[in-house]
């Protein structure tokens, strides 16, 4: 069962993935994600049991090293993080937007959970620094208090880790801006 979600994230490419075998030998868990992304980093994003993506977060952060940029498990996922990181969420009307833009994958996806969890909020998507320099941001849609109360939220998540790039709720986006997020 995929309970759990952890993630590393690396300033080198070749440590990446001697960091995401180091992960997946670990412990039983499913890979989620690896790859390079913007900046020259390496994002490795696991799910399973709490007990095996803590295993794994742990042994990945530790092959990692002085490349290591950050780290996260999050237990309890909400089932609306997986949608949301594959591109597959389904969102048919835009109400108040919300979005949360940060300097770090792994804080950004945390910033996505607590969110989800704090409001009645759909989660659209979560853009993983492809294109962005190595930034990520969620975005969200639900009623103008949902969406404020999510971001507030999000970024406090974010924003203990000072790597909070920025936090915006629009109360009544234009329908167009749907087609541009998915």
């Amino acid at each position: 069962m995929l309970n759990a979600i952890g993630g590393v994230e690396l300033s080198s490419v070749a440590k990446g993935l001697e960091s995401a075998d180091a992960m997946l030998k670990t412990s039983d868990v499913s890979l989620l994600l690896s790859r390079s992304i913007c900046a020259g980093k390496y994002i490795i994003l696991v799910a399973g049991e709490v007990g095996a993506v803590n295993a794994a977060v742990e042994a990945g952060a530790g092959k990692a090293a002085h490349a290591l940029v950050d780290s996260f498990v999050i237990a309890n996922i909400h089932p609306e993080v997986f949608p949301a990181i594959a591109g597959t969420a389904v969102v048919n009307e835009l109400e108040a937007l919300g979005i949360i833009e940060a300097f770090s994958v792994s804080a950004l996806i945390e910033a996505a959970d607590a969110a989800v969890k704090a409001a009645d909020v759909k989660l659209i998507e979560i853009r993983l620094a492809m294109a962005l320099g190595g930034k990520a941001f969620v975005t969200m849609t639900g009623s103008v208090a949902a969406a404020e109360a999510a971001v507030s939220a999000g970024a406090a998540v974010v924003g203990k880790k000072g790597l909070l790039v920025e936090k915006v709720v629009i109360a009544a986006p234009r329908k167009e801006l749907l087609r541009e997020m998915i």
